[in-house]
């Protein structure tokens, strides 16, 4: 109920707490792009209705029968095989085709060696700018333990270890013992 609440909005007395209107994110995005972030997680009713914004541009706010017109582009990710979850029935295969329009795979982060190194600095940038730590430099024995790493989260979490070097460590290298224990 929250994520259809979020998405396509309610009226108040809706449900429990919903002690207003609330527009929803394809309402505030009509006429723009909403980006859906892991979207082989939804739950396949909100799958049924994400399908009827793409197919016939409208939906039905929770709470009731008055259905709203929006046009929105959607952009989606995920890190889990469409196809292979449609095949185990855990996502509509109707809706992997309207969202398979323009597919890009982006291969694991651990494949990308250049970007490790670019986005290590790109993010020890964004927390130096905030004030709790500055780093300058990046020990040879941290970056080769960086990019001899799996990075099994990605991006995600090559920003959490950054962002934990700065909470944890001290001076302005970035050294081994700045690093979770991973």
């Amino acid at each position: 109920e929250l994520l259809a609440s979020e998405l396509f909005g309610h009226v108040r007395g809706a449900f429990t707490g919903a002690v207003r209107d609330r527009k929803g994110l394809f309402v505030s995005a009509d006429g723009g792009t909403v980006f859906l972030d892991e979207i082989a997680e939804l739950p396949f009713d909100i799958q049924a209705r994400l399908l009827r914004v793409l197919q016939e541009k409208a939906f039905t706010p929770l709470g009731t029968t008055d259905t709203v017109s929006v046009d929105v582009r959607i952009i989606s990710a995920t890190n889990k095989a469409l196809r292979r979850l449609v095949a185990q029935k855990k996502f509509r295969e109707d809706l992997m085709y309207r969202i398979r329009v323009v597919p890009l795979f982006l291969p694991r982060l651990a494949e990308r060696e250049g970007d490790i190194e670019v986005l290590l600095w790109h993010f020890i940038d964004e927390f130096n700018r905030k004030g709790l730590r500055r780093i300058e430099t990046v020990s040879s024995a941290t970056m080769d333990a960086m990019l001899e790493y799996r990075w099994p989260g990605n991006v995600r979490e090559l920003r959490n270890v950054v962002e934990h070097a700065f909470a944890v460590g001290e001076g302005p290298t970035l050294g081994l013992d700045d690093l979770t224990p991973e």
